[in-house]
């Protein structure tokens, strides 16, 4: 699989609220994930399956999720992005309680039919 084919797949099992299934199907095991800002107790640049599935469980914890798009993908090389768009209330932290809309794109980069490298892009304020 190309980047193309691994980004269809990707945004296929987002859209269906299976993000964890997604990371255990095309991420590959040493993979690099780097956010804009660290989330609580995690750090900005993680590396490795296990860290990134820990990033998004934590996500997944500690929001209620009420809905949510993903546009894409969008290809480019060994590359593609995504945005992705949510709309969530934060359960703790300094946001407890408050209904946030955010927008961000992801930036994915693979290698045979694996990603190994994701990035990405958002403004907190």
């Amino acid at each position: 699989m190309g980047a193309m084919e691994v980004g269809t797949k990707l945004v296929e099992l987002c859209r269906q609220g299976k993000n964890l299934e997604a990371i255990d199907a095309l991420y590959a095991p040493d993979v690099v994930s780097v956010e804009a800002s660290p989330m609580p107790g995690h750090d900005k640049v993680m590396t490795g399956i296990e860290a990134v599935r820990g990033k998004n469980q934590w996500w997944v914890e500690n929001h209620e999720i009420h809905g949510g798009d993903v546009k894409g993908p969008f290809p480019h090389d060994e590359r593609f992005a995504c945005v992705f768009q949510f709309d969530v209330t934060a359960k703790a932290g300094p946001m407890a309680g408050q209904r946030i809309q955010m927008e961000e794109v992801g930036v994915f980069e693979v290698k045979g039919d694996k990603v190994v490298r994701e990035e990405f892009f958002y403004s907190m304020g």
